[in-house]
């Protein structure tokens, strides 16, 4: 049987279906662009992520409520059940590949391969499009399947990494090339195919781990320029230099320079962890990267400087009522994972100060294993800004009104470059 043209068949009359794996910050807006052009559905173990979908509830900032209703009203669905999967012409995973004690914790990648073994049919394509470091997608899908499949013929693994870039309006995914690789040339066909309806265009790259490779050099590149930044900003503050205004004149030059802008580190799933599983890579074949390992070393410790810089200014205070402008990890979005504002609040209340945030687009405070702390929200009200201390911009979420903020502050420790560096209550840090 020719399970290359059955599916390309299916795919071109739009008679195939998809199943999106791990329906998170790239799952969900995955599910939604192919949803305009495939008949979709999702699974993911979290109970109450299939609760808010199935009542029409968004648990994702950047989508309204009317997004997951259209979504559902397509037919879409979400599920728990791995033998659903069996219905499944496209399965494609988008799930979380965290550090372990600075490792690659692939546990979920290889939790679901097992889990969903018994259920892939023949003629069927798998895309994974998380993270990680060159050779996955051989260990973790080639191998295991080919034990069922004869790769290429009866089963199509293709490697197409993510590249969304939450709260960004002018980079959706329909707009950002997608990068393809198959494992054989039929499922380069497959891929390229799958993903040319949703995008608007391909790059095909020459293997999977040249795809795998180039997505960690993304993160690797941003995370290198951005700690080359903090570092520089903290040299500028010394100096009475105001590095915002060095990359302004920087930035005039017209080739060879890119603006990177200094902060109070470095947040989400990509940059504090993508970097490092390619230097656990590396010193697994007996190699050395030390560019990875001093970017990662001065982007962890800004929190820490920020913190030292505000304790400074205060010398002579015990305790100090602060407030934290923005947890999540960058403006208008919802997302604290790895957040450097989380880190600050638990240093700050570490050494028994007493810290509360504001955050337009965050409801509650994240809890996690390395924040088990309760941290109060409060409103930006007169009151509340009078009483505090400081307050500390670490995220610079355009709802924020930085007029009222500057009014009643006593004094604000501006990360972000939102006021002007002479105005008397503003400190730069």
């Amino acid at each position: 049987m020719n399970y290359k043209k059955l599916l390309i068949n299916k795919i071109k009359k739009n008679n195939s279906k998809i199943c999106v794996v791990g329906l998170g910050y790239v799952g969900l807006p995955l599910a939604i662009q192919f949803s305009k052009k495939y008949k979709i559905f999702g699974f993911d173990i979290d109970k109450e992520k299939l609760k808010n979908i199935s009542n029409n509830m968004s648990y994702i900032k950047q989508f309204s409520n009317t997004q997951i209703k259209k979504l559902n009203s397509k037919g879409f669905f979400a599920t728990n059940d791995p033998k659903k999967i069996s219905e499944a012409d496209i399965i494609i995973f988008c799930l979380p590949t965290p550090l372990k004690n600075f490792k690659p914790d692939l546990s979920y990648v290889n939790n679901s391969i097992k889990l969903f073994f018994p259920y892939i049919k023949k003629g069927s394509a798998i895309c994974f499009e998380s993270t990680s470091y060159p050779g996955t997608t051989d260990f973790y899908f080639v191998k295991k399947l080919e034990e069922k499949f004869k790769i290429g013929n009866e089963l199509f693994i293709i490697y197409s990494p993510e590249r969304e870039d939450p709260g960004n309006k002018n980079f959706q995914i329909n707009k950002i090339v997608k990068i393809v690789s198959g494992y054989t040339n039929n499922c380069n066909v497959i891929g390229k195919l799958i993903y040319s309806k949703i995008v608007s265009g391909i790059y095909l790259a020459p293997n999977i781990k040249t795809a795998e490779m180039a997505k960690l050099l993304e993160n690797i590149y941003r995370a290198i320029n951005i700690s080359l930044i903090n570092e520089l900003k903290i040299l500028s503050i010394k100096l009475d230099i105001d590095i915002f205004e060095v990359i302004k004149a920087a930035r005039t030059k017209p080739f060879g320079f890119q603006a990177f802008y200094p902060g109070p580190g470095i947040g989400g799933h990509c940059i504090p962890v993508d970097p490092f599983y390619l230097s656990w890579l590396a010193k697994k074949n007996k190699l050395k990267t030390d560019f990875i390992n001093l970017a990662g070393k001065i982007n962890k410790q800004m929190p820490s400087y920020i913190v030292k810089s505000v304790l400074k200014y205060f010398r002579n205070k015990k305790k100090l009522n602060i407030i934290i402008l923005g947890i999540s990890y960058k403006k208008n979005i919802d997302d604290c994972r790895n957040s450097p504002s989380l880190e600050i609040i638990k240093l700050f209340r570490k050494k028994g100060h007493h810290v509360v945030f504001a955050d337009p687009c965050v409801d509650k405070f994240p809890k996690s294993r390395d924040h088990k702390y309760e941290c109060k929200k409060i409103l930006l009200t007169k009151n509340n800004l009078l009483k505090s201390d400081c307050v500390i911009l670490a995220t610079d979420h355009d709802k924020f009104k930085y007029k009222f903020i500057y009014n009643y502050s006593k004094i604000i420790f501006d990360c972000r470059d939102i006021y002007k560096s002479s105005l008397k209550k503003v400190v730069k840090i």
